[in-house]
């Protein structure tokens, strides 16, 4: 599947594409946020995720190998020992015979002999072939005991050797004991049996050089300690962890104690002999490294995706803004063209509609000049006067007529602008006495706030108190009864002067303050042409300055015309 259909059913690409609405952008910025943070994110989620694996499988082998490596070369120590004192007795039984071996003097001297080269040795006995120890030698009395019962007597005679684990016994303290059976050619078996001290045992586990926060013992195949514990008892004590399987090689295996403590074990079982050797550490002291690197790691890792949203979302965030001001800019390009188009539309309507309205306009205006002429220079008759003064109404409505079409043609193409210095004060006090009348009939208050000794423009009379009075008739039907409205002038800046026609009418929306200089696109239905505002922007345009507008619906609007001072051609435009 592509990651586009991917992406798709996420819902990611979804974005609605109506127009300029904020929701718009708001799914765009959400989009590209999840679509960056995924892309940032899960690759570093799954590098910490591998490298936290390799770490601390890393870590767990180089606290592992050493373990292992300990607990072998402890296992051989404790195997030489075992094996250095079997060969010992088994060399003693080999070596001399039933006879020499019941002399207890012969006896004292050869167990003398084993304690100063060997060490270790508690005790020598000489065993016959019912179970009786016939010669002993060592600090108890043991010369007569019947060990015929005895589990140890019955598998030396099998196996020809015995090598016990720890146990009291008779001697009321712990202690091993190794077995040898002689079978002499012709004679009688016997067995000869030595008394090692396992306090050896502890010697050996304290030359392991273990730290105070691990422990290591010896254990049978039941679990029975055979040397002390720091953390699981003394000898002879049931040690509280899982007996382990058995393994002749150092093994690893990671568990919990009875009392609830993650524990890491190493082990190893002594092939001949019936103990294994245990190494266990806390695995919280253990892995206390990795945990703290862990920390740190955890740490850095919310560090570096609290940057990464951080900077997604700044980023996204301009570009959204970037885009949105794109689109607008784009937006507004195209409404200027579409209505420049429509301006060129309605221009060269205008001209043919000017150039209609002319030719009949002027044959009107000679018949009528020559129908006054004959009047006038002919006979008297008794409604002369009267005559001459329809006519003259005649001409009157024809000139009229002449400069509505002068506008309309000025509208359609560039006419001849007549430039003059002019007090602009003085246009918009001369324009607004043309509304009077209808200002009073309606009760709106016409206020003037114009800044005195205002500097004056170069610029055109006429169109300039055409752009007024369009501004001000706009302000007229917008406000009602007892409205007000307040004409405001000040200079801008060195270069332009200023005038606003403010009202408290109906307003407009946004949608309508995007269309109102469009031709023919009015509010006023069945009375409006929309051509006055229109023809204002492109007067304003023509002089060379600019028009603003603020409204809001119910609150009322605010045109701004922004005139400069010298005229286009003065300014290089």
């Amino acid at each position: 599947m592509k990651l586009k259909e991917w992406l798709s059913r996420l819902s990611l690409l979804k974005i609605d594409d109506e127009g300029d609405s904020p929701h718009r952008y708001s799914v765009l910025r959400r989009n590209m946020m999840i679509l960056m943070i995924f892309v940032t994110v899960v690759p570093l989620l799954l590098m910490a995720a591998v490298n936290y694996h390799q770490y601390q499988t890393a870590l767990r082998e180089e606290i592992v190998n050493p373990l292992r490596i300990l607990v072998n070369k402890a296992k051989h120590s404790f195997e030489l020992f075992i094996a250095e004192r079997l060969s010992a007795v088994s060399f003693i039984a080999s070596a001399y015979t039933f006879e020499q071996l019941a002399d207890e003097n012969e006896l004292q001297r050869i167990f003398r002999v084993m304690k100063s080269e060997f060490g270790g040795f508690v005790d020598l006995g000489l065993i016959d072939e019912t179970g009786v120890q016939v010669s002993y030698v060592g600090p108890y009395e043991l010369k007569g005991k019947n060990y015929s019962d005895q589990e140890w007597f019955q598998e030396t005679k099998i196996r020809g050797s015995h090598v016990s684990d720890v146990f009291l016994g008779y001697r009321k303290f712990p202690h091993i004991v190794i077995a040898v059976q002689s079978n002499p050619a012709g004679g009688r078996s016997w067995t000869l049996r030595a008394t090692i001290d396992t306090q050896r045992f502890n010697d050996l586990i304290a030359s392991m050089g273990l730290d105070p926060k691990s422990d290591a013992f010896l254990m049978n195949k039941k679990g029975v300690l055979q040397t002390q514990s720091r953390w699981y008892g003394d000898v002879l004590d049931h040690v509280a962890l899982p007996i382990p399987p058995a393994s002749f090689e150092a093994n690893v295996v990671e568990l919990t104690d009875s009392a609830g403590t993650a524990v890491i074990m190493a082990y190893a079982s002594f092939p001949h002999y019936p103990y294994n050797l245990v190494v266990v550490k806390q695995r919280a002291e253990v892995l206390r490294a990795w945990y703290t690197l862990k920390s740190e790691l955890f740490f850095l890792f919310l560090a570096s995706v609290i940057a990464i949203f951080l900077v997604v979302f700044k980023l996204t965030d301009l570009l959204v803004k970037r885009m949105r001001e794109c689109d607008q800019r784009r937006e507004a390009a195209f409404r200027e063209m579409e209505h420049s188009h429509k301006l060129s539309s309605i221009g060269r309507l205008a001209a043919g509609v000017a150039h209609e309205i002319n030719n009949p306009m002027a044959i009107i205006n000679e018949k009528a000049g020559l129908m006054e002429d004959l009047i006038r220079y002919g006979a008297s008759f008794p409604e002369k006067e009267k005559f001459l003064g329809l006519i003259k109404a005649i001409l009157q409505s024809v000139q009229r007529c002449r400069s509505i079409t002068h506008r309309l043609l000025g509208f359609a193409k560039r006419m001849e602008v007549q430039i003059e210095v002019l007090d602009l004060n003085e246009v918009i006090t001369e324009t607004a006495s043309f509304l009077e009348r209808e200002a009073v009939y309606r009760n709106v208050a016409i206020e003037m706030r114009l800044q005195p000794d205002l500097p004056r423009i170069a610029s055109d009379r006429g169109q300039l108190q055409q752009v007024l009075l369009n501004i001000l008739n706009n302000a007229l039907a917008a406000v009602d009864h007892g409205g007000t409205i307040n004409i405001s002038s000040w200079e801008k800046d060195a270069d332009y002067n200023a005038v606003a026609v403010e009202d408290n009418g109906c307003g407009m929306s946004g949608e309508t303050i995007k269309h109102i200089f469009e031709p023919f696109f009015t509010t006023k239905k069945g009375t409006g042409t929309g051509l006055g505002l229109p023809i204002t922007y492109g007067i304003v345009k023509k002089l060379g300055g600019e028009i603003e507008v603020e409204s809001k619906e119910n609150m009322g609007t605010k045109m701004t015309v922004i005139l400069p001072k010298r005229a286009m051609e003065d300014m290089g435009g």
